[in-house]
């Protein structure tokens, strides 16, 4: 990571009580950077983002507000951004790949989602891409936190801190993408760092950890010091709400994940970013088993 004088700046955090956006608040403000927290109750874009020099874009509203929420406030982003001419570091997923789009998912794979969150997602950063907005998407797999956050992987750890298994949403043997968001913040801070040598619009897919449910297990196991196996995850439980809860309608919509092995290919990450060292994957699920389930 650069020194903190050569790195330091001012970034506009937009979610900075959220997942990602509070692990960016924290790693930018360490790194020496002028941290300002966008409140959307009280703050009008426009003002908030002057003199900023990174915008990051980490708002996400619930899936069932995408459709409605996304489209306008990701114009108002482009447009501050385009008149401070700030950069805008925007967390990326997987969702624009598809399944048809075949892993592992790079910087130059083909978005070929047609599901509806999808399409709002590869509409969204084509809007960034056509506007000429000074951009970073920063793609990641499912989120590894270190305190509850309502993440996947909240749901698949055992709740209680003695026996259990872990509800696994897929097949225990199919590799999936996910990003331990310490690492994740970290990354964000140095790409953002050396933004003025980037391309104007650079999608970075960050490599993170490729996982299956039976490699999570067997690691947890040693962390806690007892086996921890892997049980089927209860959609049945998430089908019987769908007519009640909007959301669950569209966990539903990304199940495919939970179906289609994948991966991200770190090369452009890798080449942007050569020295980055990323947590061992053993301490970052200790770290997040600690966090989020409780050590037994």
């Amino acid at each position: 990571m650069a020194e903190a004088s050569e790195t330091a700046g001012t970034v506009l955090v937009m979610g900075a009580t959220g997942r990602f956006g509070r692990h960016a608040a924290r790693a930018f403000a360490e790194a020496g950077w002028t941290v300002r927290r966008f409140d959307r109750s009280r703050d009008a874009l426009a003002a908030a983002a002057r003199g900023a020099d990174v915008i990051l874009a980490a708002a996400n509203p619930s899936y069932e507000h995408w459709a409605t929420v996304l489209p306008g406030l990701h114009e108002q982003i482009r447009a501050a951004a385009l008149a401070q001419q700030a950069t805008v570091l925007l967390p990326g997923n997987v969702y624009v790949f598809g399944p048809e789009s075949p892993p592992p998912w790079g910087a130059d794979s083909p978005h070929l989602a047609e599901n509806p969150l999808g399409r709002i997602r590869r509409e969204m950063e084509a809007g960034y891409r056509a506007a000429g907005v000074r951009t970073i998407v920063l793609r990641a797999g499912d989120f590894i936190d270190t305190a509850p956050s309502g993440a996947w992987f909240d749901r698949i750890v055992p709740k209680s801190r003695s026996g259990g298994a872990l509800a696994y949403p897929g097949p225990p043997d199919l590799p999936h993408a996910w990003a331990f968001l310490p690492d994740l913040a970290r990354a964000a801070v140095d790409l953002a760092a050396v933004r003025d040598r980037l391309a104007r619009f650079e999608d970075v897919p960050f490599p993170g950890f490729t996982l299956t449910g039976a490699e999570i297990a067997a690691i947890l196991s040693r962390v806690c010091g007892r086996t921890i196996g892997v049980r089927p995850f209860p959609w049945w439980q998430l089908h019987l709400a769908r007519p009640f809860v909007p959301v669950v309608r569209h966990v539903f919509e990304m199940r495919w994940l939970w179906q289609l092995p994948h991966s991200l290919d770190g090369a452009r990450f890798a080449a942007l970013m050569p020295g980055f060292a990323a947590t061992p994957v053993e301490e970052a699920l200790a770290r997040a088993w600690a966090g989020v389930a409780g050590r037994g």
